[in-house]
């Protein structure tokens, strides 16, 4: 699969619409929303795992090192799994004064890594943070867990985002599974130029912790959201479901439920102006 590589000298210069998205892969993306520059979730290693010896492997390389990434506003940890928090890319920003904006009792792992404590900024469900005058940015509930091992289990806080520029809106999903919250993110949040969702890493036993194509489109709806981005697929094998499963079954969801699409090429930077499909994993297969 891949290499996917990104042009970075469209950095240069803002995105035309004020919205532009990098896929990076899995839940690590390049949001540059009105002026602002915000990294999620990073994961630039090999494996999602405590070791680089074993566990899930990526599918392709990252298309861009992260000494290549623009300046940031700002970094957002949604919770501490390995697929989610990677210690040897978060270790690339110690020493930087960009801040941190993670779930509750995650900073603790940042400050292992060399974060200094001035630029973490814990926060709870329905806090929110200016970011430099003109950039709200909001922790909202999900359904999941935490924990990096076989001890602290949900020690710390999960969370999705919410990220309110001056033009745009958006909805940073992170993992969750369904619950009804996501109706009542939409009535205080919403409308959304941008829901964010995962649609992979799903089973028969997981609904509670990951929702699936079809559940994340119902989130979706629910979100009042314009388009919808699927996110956590096609990088890591998580699941026992084929890596193009899940987009291929949204695919009959979201036209089923009349629910446009936003899906980029992993590293292509994309202007969010409308419903878009790259298609990118049809030369994959």
């Amino acid at each position: 699969m891949g290499p996917f590589k990104t042009d970075t000298t469209i950095y240069q210069t803002l995105p035309e619409s004020g919205l532009r998205i990098t896929w990076v892969g899995h839940s690590s993306l390049l949001i540059e929303i009105d002026g602002k520059t915000i990294l999620t979730d990073p994961v630039w290693s090999q494996r999602a795992s405590f070791m680089q010896s074993m566990g899930p492997k990526r599918f392709f390389e990252p298309p861009l090192a992260l000494s290549e990434l623009p300046p940031l506003d700002a970094i957002i940890l949604s919770h501490d799994h390995y697929d989610h928090l990677d210690k040897a890319t978060i270790k690339f920003f110690a020493g930087t004064e960009i801040p941190f904006y993670c779930s509750l009792g995650v900073g603790a792992h940042l400050k292992s890594c060399g974060i200094a404590n001035d630029y973490i900024i814990e926060m709870d469900w329905s806090d929110s943070v200016m970011l430099k005058h003109d950039c709200v940015i909001t922790a909202t509930p999900a359904r999941h867990f935490s924990g990096r091992g076989l001890i602290g289990r949900n020690e710390t806080l999960w969370s999705s985002f919410v990220i309110k520029g001056t033009q745009h809106n958006i909805f940073f999903g992170a993992d969750s599974g369904w619950f009804p919250g996501f109706k009542e993110i939409g009535d205080t949040f919403g409308p959304f130029d941008l829901t964010i969702l995962e649609i992979g890493a799903y089973g028969k036993y997981w609904p509670d912790i990951h929702m699936g194509p079809e559940h994340a489109a119902n989130a979706h709806l629910a979100l009042n959201g314009k388009l919808m981005m699927p996110i956590h697929w096609g990088t890591f094998n998580l699941a026992l479901h084929a890596w193009y499963e899940p987009i291929e079954k949204l695919q009959e969801f979201a036209k089923e439920k009349n629910i446009q699409l936003f899906v980029p090429e992993p590293g292509k930077p994309t202007e969010v102006t409308g419903e878009y499909n790259s298609g990118w994993w049809r030369k994959s297969l």
